[in-house]
Protein backbone atom coordinates (compact mmCIF):
# COMPACT_ATOMS: atom_id res chain seq x y z
CA UNK A 1 0.00 0.00 0.00
CA UNK A 2 2.86 2.27 0.28
CA UNK A 3 3.73 2.05 -3.07
CA UNK A 4 0.57 3.75 -4.14
CA UNK A 5 0.69 6.08 -1.37
CA UNK A 6 3.56 6.89 -3.16
CA UNK A 7 1.77 7.06 -6.37
CA UNK A 8 -1.10 9.23 -5.23
CA UNK A 9 2.11 11.93 -4.45
CA UNK A 10 2.97 11.59 -7.66
CA UNK A 11 -0.42 12.79 -8.54
CA UNK A 12 -0.27 15.86 -6.50
CA UNK A 13 2.45 16.99 -7.64
CA UNK A 14 0.74 17.22 -11.11
CA UNK A 15 -2.29 18.83 -9.51
CA UNK A 16 -4.14 15.54 -10.15
CA UNK A 17 -6.45 14.42 -7.29
CA UNK A 18 -4.01 12.00 -5.38
CA UNK A 19 -5.38 8.60 -6.15
CA UNK A 20 -2.62 6.16 -6.30
CA UNK A 21 -2.95 1.94 -7.24
CA UNK A 22 -0.51 -0.45 -7.83
CA UNK A 23 -0.70 -4.18 -8.67
CA UNK A 24 0.57 -7.13 -7.11
CA UNK A 25 1.06 -10.83 -8.52
CA UNK A 26 2.76 -13.41 -6.73
CA UNK A 27 4.50 -10.60 -4.79
CA UNK A 28 6.17 -8.86 -7.82
CA UNK A 29 5.45 -5.20 -8.65
CA UNK A 30 3.49 -5.44 -12.46
CA UNK A 31 1.74 -1.72 -12.38
CA UNK A 32 1.41 1.81 -10.85
CA UNK A 33 -0.17 4.15 -11.98
CA UNK A 34 -2.01 7.26 -10.34
CA UNK A 35 -4.79 9.52 -11.47
CA UNK A 36 -4.14 11.62 -15.05
CA UNK A 37 -7.63 12.77 -15.54
CA UNK A 38 -6.68 16.34 -15.49
CA UNK A 39 -3.49 15.79 -17.88
CA UNK A 40 -4.96 13.70 -19.99
CA UNK A 41 -8.43 15.25 -20.69
CA UNK A 42 -9.79 11.91 -20.35
CA UNK A 43 -12.82 11.28 -17.18
CA UNK A 44 -11.58 7.53 -17.35
CA UNK A 45 -7.84 8.09 -16.53
CA UNK A 46 -8.02 7.03 -13.08
CA UNK A 47 -5.53 5.25 -10.99
CA UNK A 48 -7.15 1.59 -11.02
CA UNK A 49 -7.71 1.95 -14.90
CA UNK A 50 -4.45 2.98 -15.94
CA UNK A 51 -3.02 0.02 -13.51
CA UNK A 52 -5.32 -2.87 -14.50
CA UNK A 53 -4.62 -2.15 -18.08
CA UNK A 54 -0.66 -2.06 -17.36
CA UNK A 55 -1.30 -5.63 -15.33
CA UNK A 56 -2.91 -6.89 -18.78
CA UNK A 57 -0.27 -5.93 -20.90
CA UNK A 58 2.14 -7.47 -18.26
CA UNK A 59 0.35 -10.53 -17.88
CA UNK A 60 -1.04 -10.81 -21.63
CA UNK A 61 -4.14 -11.75 -20.41
CA UNK A 62 -7.11 -9.57 -19.78
CA UNK A 63 -8.26 -12.28 -16.52
CA UNK A 64 -6.31 -10.57 -13.59
CA UNK A 65 -7.66 -13.23 -10.77
CA UNK A 66 -4.27 -14.13 -9.05
CA UNK A 67 -3.77 -10.25 -8.55
CA UNK A 68 -4.41 -7.42 -6.54
CA UNK A 69 -4.35 -4.50 -6.94
CA UNK A 70 -3.90 -1.90 -4.30
CA UNK A 71 -5.44 1.54 -4.49
CA UNK A 72 -5.60 4.38 -1.55
CA UNK A 73 -9.42 5.55 -2.03
CA UNK A 74 -12.43 3.06 -2.49
CA UNK A 75 -12.79 2.60 -5.86
CA UNK A 76 -15.30 4.55 -7.69
CA UNK A 77 -18.51 2.47 -9.84
CA UNK A 78 -16.29 2.55 -13.34
CA UNK A 79 -13.31 1.52 -11.61
CA UNK A 80 -15.40 -1.21 -9.15
CA UNK A 81 -17.13 -2.53 -13.03
CA UNK A 82 -13.33 -2.18 -14.48
CA UNK A 83 -12.29 -4.55 -11.51
CA UNK A 84 -15.14 -6.77 -11.89
CA UNK A 85 -14.57 -6.97 -15.74
CA UNK A 86 -10.83 -8.14 -14.99
CA UNK A 87 -11.47 -10.36 -12.80
CA UNK A 88 -8.86 -8.85 -10.57
CA UNK A 89 -9.03 -11.25 -7.34
CA UNK A 90 -8.26 -8.59 -4.02
CA UNK A 91 -8.81 -4.88 -3.65
CA UNK A 92 -6.97 -3.45 -0.76
CA UNK A 93 -8.16 -0.06 -0.37
CA UNK A 94 -6.96 3.45 2.18
CA UNK A 95 -9.78 5.04 2.71
CA UNK A 96 -13.46 4.15 2.20
CA UNK A 97 -15.81 6.87 -0.16
CA UNK A 98 -18.96 7.63 0.98
CA UNK A 99 -20.10 9.39 -1.71
CA UNK A 100 -18.81 7.75 -5.10
CA UNK A 101 -17.02 4.69 -3.52
CA UNK A 102 -18.52 1.19 -5.07
CA UNK A 103 -16.99 -1.40 -2.55
CA UNK A 104 -19.34 -0.76 0.45
CA UNK A 105 -18.94 2.83 0.45
CA UNK A 106 -22.14 4.52 -1.37
CA UNK A 107 -22.85 0.94 -2.79
CA UNK A 108 -21.07 -2.08 -3.42
CA UNK A 109 -20.79 -3.51 -7.12
CA UNK A 110 -20.43 -7.01 -4.87
CA UNK A 111 -24.27 -6.75 -4.12
CA UNK A 112 -24.63 -7.07 -7.84
CA UNK A 113 -26.61 -11.03 -7.91
CA UNK A 114 -26.21 -11.83 -11.78
CA UNK A 115 -21.97 -10.90 -11.55
CA UNK A 116 -19.58 -13.85 -12.63
CA UNK A 117 -17.04 -12.27 -10.25
CA UNK A 118 -16.42 -10.72 -6.77
CA UNK A 119 -13.13 -9.76 -5.67
CA UNK A 120 -12.11 -10.07 -2.48
CA UNK A 121 -11.63 -6.87 -0.28
CA UNK A 122 -9.30 -5.26 2.55
CA UNK A 123 -10.32 -1.72 3.18
CA UNK A 124 -9.04 0.70 5.53
CA UNK A 125 -5.12 0.05 4.88
CA UNK A 126 -2.97 2.61 5.80
CA UNK A 127 -6.13 4.69 6.30
CA UNK A 128 -5.26 7.87 8.30
CA UNK A 129 -2.57 8.70 5.64
CA UNK A 130 -4.23 8.51 2.64
CA UNK A 131 -7.10 10.43 4.21
CA UNK A 132 -4.73 13.20 5.33
CA UNK A 133 -3.39 13.83 1.60
CA UNK A 134 -6.75 14.03 0.08
CA UNK A 135 -7.56 16.07 2.43
CA UNK A 136 -4.63 18.38 2.41
CA UNK A 137 -5.12 18.50 -1.34
CA UNK A 138 -8.29 19.43 -1.34
CA UNK A 139 -7.92 22.31 1.28
CA UNK A 140 -4.65 23.54 -1.12
CA UNK A 141 -7.50 24.09 -3.68
CA UNK A 142 -10.21 25.59 -1.91
CA UNK A 143 -7.64 28.17 -0.67
CA UNK A 144 -6.75 29.24 -4.60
Amino acid sequence: MSLAYNQALEAWKLDEVPVGAVVVHDGELVASAHNEVESTGDPTAHAEVLAITQAARFLGDQRLNAMTLFVTKEPCPMCAGALVMSRVGRVVFGISDPKMGFLGGAGDVRNVETLNHYPLVTPGVLSEECHALLQAFFAKKRRK
